[in-house]
């Protein structure tokens, strides 16, 4: 009976220095601030072309013969 309180013991003492260890190798993360300022560059052109399309009745409408202007 007491050998098996004695090795109850031991196996508590040795399960809770496992879990101490392996507590113990936790990883650790870090965040930490760059010391250099964050530059952001924006090399962008901006290109546009507008196309007008005018329907041929149209076109005949505005045209100086229609005498509209």
């Amino acid at each position: 009976m007491q050998s098996r309180v004695m090795l109850f013991s031991v196996e508590m003492l040795l399960s809770g220095a496992l879990l101490i260890s392996l507590g113990a190798c936790s990883p650790r993360v870090e965040v930490a601030p760059s010391d250099k300022p964050i530059t952001i560059n924006l090399n962008v052109k901006i290109d546009h072309e507008i196309r007008l399309k005018v329907d041929k009745e149209l076109d005949d409408v505005i045209s100086k013969d229609s005498g509209l202007f």
